[in-house]
């Protein structure tokens, strides 16, 4: 699974895009150095049932952003991105 599928599989189970997510996040606190994963996983789990795996894609963009590495971006395996630059404004709003 791609880290974009991922994401759009996070905004299909929660109904809110993942800028919304990151929004929220931030405005808790989770972005801030020193937050470890482990905190930010359990939000996600409690409030929206997300388990680890999508929860750990929401926590690099979080602490990091929206750009991920080129390592997968043109490859070919189930991994592949297509850009090294995610999209947090929902599917419906992606260009194409």
């Amino acid at each position: 699974m791609s880290f974009q599928a991922y994401l759009d599989a996070i905004e299909e189970k929660t109904g809110k895009t993942p800028r919304a997510l990151v929004d929220e996040a931030t405005a808790r606190g989770y972005n801030a150095d020193g937050v470890k994963a482990g905190v930010i996983v359990d939000w996600l789990k409690n409030e929206y049932d997300l388990g680890r795996g999508h929860a750990m894609a929401l926590v690099h963009v979080i602490k990091k952003g929206p750009t991920i590495s080129t390592k997968h971006v043109g490859s070919t395996g189930s991994h592949r991105d297509a850009t090294d630059t995610l999209w947090l404004d929902g599917k419906a709003t992606r260009p194409a």
